[in-house]
């Protein structure tokens, strides 16, 4: 028997009403299946802070923002930046994960977004997560 594949938004970790914000992703497909699972979706900066952000990243300039969005997300919260996979972005591994750091987080997972981008989840280290 073959696998199946698990769903994107288990893959994200997105449980049913997550308090979720998205910048900078103008994806409609991942928006309705978003919408499907929680109704809590802010487009930019949520009112109170969220359990997941999810950010489009097209450059090392997007990836100046992690600094702001680590205050949109509650201490166990998440960031995933989306980007395009591969060779076709001008952004590597390297460059978020440098991004990250510099932010105050540290990458913890990788996930395939879909054929043409993949994301990768930032979180406060367990040291650093606000009180």
């Amino acid at each position: 028997m073959a696998e199946t594949a698990k769903p994107l938004l288990d893959k994200l970790g997105v449980k049913p009403g997550a308090k979720v914000a998205v910048v900078g992703l103008a994806d409609p497909s991942f928006m309705k299946l978003l919408r499907e699972r929680t109704s809590d979706i802010a487009s930019g900066k949520p009112r109170a802070p969220c359990d997941i952000v999810f950010m489009g990243a097209d450059n090392a300039r997007d990836l100046e923002r992690l600094k702001q969005l680590k205050t949109w997300i509650e201490p166990n919260g998440a960031i995933w930046v989306v980007r395009l996979k591969g060779g076709r972005g001008t952004l590597r591994d390297t460059d978020l994960i440098d991004a990250g750091l510099k932010a105050g987080l540290v990458d913890n997972k990788i996930a395939s977004f879909s054929d043409t981008h993949g994301a990768m989840r930032f979180v406060f280290r367990l040291r650093d997560r606000p009180q």
